[in-house]
């Protein structure tokens, strides 16, 4: 029960226990009202003492007191608290104490023994505390943000903290200032900058300041320092500039701006320095081709905008001075940077994308002025709400504009209508008929710059027709098999459809062609729009499921008969040059969440080589886990079909979690390539190709480890070689 209590008449009463008191109201002042609320109030007019116990409490202004007892001097306007006392201000911070001295405004005071818990979860413990207009300063203090109790409410040592003798936190400025400050992380003490601040998480603070450094050692630039400095530029807005230093290279500087806006957010950010550039142009790349110096530099920038519930943009631009200064640097391991705008309109019923690409190259054989540009890429998709015969029909309109500064140029258009019924027959079979047509149209330029025949096509206006029906029969056969469930679904699909244009017609979206089981029962087996599959064929395979338990076993099998004579255009090697396909399936076997392995193969039909061998396993929990992946491409494919070259490789990760907090792991990867296998490798059949180790410790405020990398891969005269990262995060600091 709260009620005003005011400062006005005579003499001496008592409340009986547990009754809450109830002040007379004499005229009060509104500046002179308190909520407040007490078992026992007692009113002593010779002393101006009132003195409250059991379960105080008294709020002024924002500002809340709860206590086990309270003295108040009516003529000096102190207020004692004495026992379990806490106090929390406007800014939700509270102060935790067994005796406060504090003035008639609850604002301003003296405490002992205390714990200030911040707004935003961070703790201060001291010996004293005072607080003037608002200013708080603490002595003998130690602050952290982590949990001083464990999930089951034990008591903690925190992993981290700073301990000084004097910490102020100014609630205006959001920092909170230390003097004689020191370091303490899993019991070592670090001396720290004899005055500084950081942020407390608060909505007012800035923020400003230096944040933990980057530490490295690498082969290629030395022992490596990075500085970064953050700046809150506003409430959605931020900037962090950090200067790199380094022992065997000039020093760098890179920044980052991130900003949200009411639509979306983006950010852009940049890496600059002077050095030697690498000469890794030609096709010889273990050659020492020499090198020069100049500026080298990196940009990236990123974003996404929500314009309406169906309207938003979406864009990435990533740039390179040279194909080697993001591998020197860290900065990324793609070798090759994508850049595009796109614009998207989404409805439950209709789509359509309007976007821009262009890529840079960074690999060594890759010359820029031949990569393609695509301007403008245009996709739209419509659904029918009203079914036609029964069916669900979608209609499809595509434009794409292919330019290059060296090579050929295409355009494409079509549009395209597709038709889908299903239905299930009585006997429990699931039927599904498709209808499909597309009309396209082509031009193209200086086809004859383009080095590989199979996908040049041919200069000028090319148009086409395709036509496909297709009908798919799966028939569920369910039942119960070893105290689990058990389901085998036959199933055989038919494609009719008549002889189309491909060879005259440029291929720029279908080039990586491979049968596999996720794309056997497909409609169009090429990967794009530039080419179609056309012959008729029958496709049938068969899936089975066993569930059990938390043990679970799927399988797929298939292959295809083409019906026609006619030659195929797919590449020598593919699984699909002949009438009678490959074989290809897929296993995959789980249990719970522990074991999780998939087995990929494509099986040649003439001799039952395996042409396509990859197997990844997943072996153990969240914490503890070993990875294995295996990737064997044996298909006999021409080499001058750059985008199906045969490869081998071998990936190894793990992680073991130990004294709870601590882990070690370790990843590589091993290229098992051959000359026999490609003759363009060089590899020469075991060569590692990037390996990772280290050790880690990471609860839920502090994240640090040590880990020692070495990458293999030689870009013309460069190699990264090793390098030793040191990693620490403070979680939770400035929070």
């Amino acid at each position: 029960m709260a009620l005003p209590l005011l400062f006005a008449g005579a003499g001496t009463a008592a409340a009986q226990p547990n009754v809450p008191a109830v002040a007379h109201e004499l005229a009060p002042s509104p500046v002179d009202q308190i909520d407040f609320s007490a078992d026992q109030v007692s009113y002593d007019d010779a002393s101006a003492m009132v003195v409250a116990e059991g379960r105080v409490r008294m709020n002024r202004d924002g500002y809340y007191l709860a206590s086990d007892r309270v003295e108040w001097n009516r003529d000096t306007g102190s207020v004692i608290a004495i026992g379990n006392v806490v106090i929390l201000s406007p800014e939700g911070d509270r102060v935790i104490g067994n005796r406060v001295v504090l003035d008639d405004k609850l604002r301003d005071g003296t405490v002992e023994d205390l714990l200030v818990v911040l707004e935003s979860g961070g703790r201060v413990a001291a010996r004293r505390a005072t607080r003037t207009d608002g200013v708080l300063r603490l002595e003998q203090a130690t602050y952290s943000p982590c949990p001083v109790t464990s999930p089951t409410g034990c008591p903690r040592k925190p992993s981290w903290s700073i301990s000084a003798a004097r910490v102020t936190r100014d609630p205006v400025g959001g920092r909170l200032r230390f003097e004689g400050g020191q370091l303490t992380i899993l019991g070592i003490t670090l001396p720290l900058l004899p005055i500084f601040a950081i942020s407390d998480g608060s909505n007012n603070s800035a923020a400003n300041g230096l944040l933990i450094p980057n530490l490295s050692i690498s082969s290629s630039n030395g022992a490596e320092i990075g500085l970064p400095y953050y700046l809150r530029l506003g409430a959605n807005k931020d900037l962090t500039l950090t200067p790199h230093v380094y022992t065997s290279a000039l020093p760098a500087f890179e920044a980052r701006f991130r900003h949200l806006t009411g639509l979306g957010a983006y950010q852009v950010g940049g890496f600059v320095t002077y050095g030697k550039i690498d000469n890794v142009d030609e096709v010889n790349a273990t050659a020492n081709q020499g090198s020069r110096r100049g500026l080298r530099a990196y940009v990236e920038a990123n974003g996404r905008f929500q314009f309406s519930p169906e309207w938003s943009l979406t864009s990435s631009i990533r740039l390179a001075s040279d194909k080697t200064v993001t591998r020197r640097y860290d900065l990324t391991r793609d070798d090759r940077l994508r850049n595009f705008v796109e614009a998207e309109r989404i409805t439950p019923n209709s789509y359509l994308s309007i976007a821009g690409w262009a890529f840079e190259g960074l690999r060594v054989n890759d010359v820029q002025k031949q990569l393609p540009v695509a301007l403008p890429a245009i996709d739209a998709r419509l659904r029918l709400d009203d079914p036609i015969l029964g069916g669900q029909v979608e209609l499809q309109a595509n434009s794409l504009a292919i330019l290059r500064i060296d090579g050929q140029d295409t355009q494409r258009a079509f549009a395209s209508a597709r038709w889908d019924l299903r239905r299930l027959t009585r006997s429990g079979q699931e039927l599904t008929l498709t209808a499909f047509a597309r009309g396209d149209v082509y031009h193209s330029n200086d086809a004859g710059e383009n080095e590989i025949e199979f996908y040049r096509g041919a200069d000028g206006w090319q148009a086409r027709a395709i036509g496909a029906l297709a009908a798919d029969l799966r028939y569920p056969l369910i039942g119960p098999i070893f105290g689990g469930t058990q389901r085998l679904t036959p199933r055989v699909q038919l494609v009719l459809t008549p002889p189309t244009r491909n060879l005259s017609i440029p291929n720029e979206d279908a080039r990586a062609v491979d049968l596999e089981d996720s794309n056997v029962f497909a409609l169009n087996r090429f990967p794009g729009y530039d080419r179609w599959e056309d012959g008729s064929r029958i496709t049938y395979g068969l899936e089975y499921q066993f569930d059990r338990g938390l043990w679970s076993l799927q399988t797929i099998i298939g292959q295809s008969f083409r019906i026609t004579r006619a030659p195929s255009i797919f590449p020598d090697g593919t699984g699909l040059t002949d009438r009678l396909s490959d074989v290809v399936g897929r296993t995959r076997l789980r249990y719970g969440r522990f074991v999780d392995v998939t087995h990929r193969y494509r099986l040649d039909k003439d001799n039952a080589a395996v042409r396509r061998n990859e197997i990844d396993l997943t072996l153990g929990t969240n914490q503890t886990y070993l990875q294995l992946g295996y990737l064997r491409l044996d298909r006999n494919i021409s080499t001058d079909i750059e985008d199906l070259r045969d490869k081998e490789e071998l990936r190894l990760a793990g992680r073991v979690k130990f004294l709870k907090y601590w882990s070690l792991f370790a990843a590589t990867v091993f290229d098992l390539t051959s000359n026999r296998e490609d003759p363009l490798t060089g590899a020469d059949g075991f060569q590692p190709v990037r390996l990772r180790m280290g050790f880690n410790y990471e609860d839920d405020c502090l994240d640090l480890g040590v880990s020692w990398k070495r990458d293999y891969e030689r870009i013309g005269d460069f190699r990264k070689g090793s390098t030793i990262s040191f990693n620490i995060s403070l979680k939770g600091l400035g929070r």
